[in-house]
């Protein structure tokens, strides 16, 4: 992409902030532009955020049902999935989705409540109940 056709249509997604973007100067060297957004990739992230949080809602409403445990609602609701999840708390992947299991979350012992705690940032009251809807 060349310098001036660096896209700037203020996406709101960016929050006022600008993001640096790489693109070919008249010497045909790259050079930092700054960028405002692109509408585009505005909606492609609106459409990413829309999703996450229909996900959340689900996954909120199935752990009021008792069908999920309440990790299931705090992880998604933290933008972790099980991937990420497993990677910042040291937990196994094959562990958190037991963890999901209500039965399998209610018998955790302290030290992993607290590990989920400390990687989610919520308290431990937080972590074991849900927000009513």
């Amino acid at each position: 992409m060349k310098k001036d056709d660096v896209p700037q249509d203020n996406s709101k997604s960016y929050q006022g902030q600008n993001k640096l973007l790489y693109a070919v100067d008249d010497s045909g060297h790259y050079q930092g532009v700054k960028s405002s957004g692109w509408e585009i990739e505005s909606f492609a992230t609106q459409l990413a955020v829309d999703d996450l949080n229909e996900q959340t809602a689900q996954a909120l409403e199935q752990a009021l049902r008792g069908e999920i445990s309440p990790l299931a609602y705090h992880m998604l609701a933290r933008r972790f999935d099980i991937a990420t999840l497993a990677g910042a708390s040291g937990f196994f992947q094959w562990q958190i989705k037991r963890h999901l299991r209500p039965a399998i979350f209610a018998k955790l012992s302290d030290k992993n409540i607290n590990r989920y705690c400390d990687t989610l940032k919520i308290s431990r009251d937080a972590l074991l109940s849900l927000p009513s809807q």
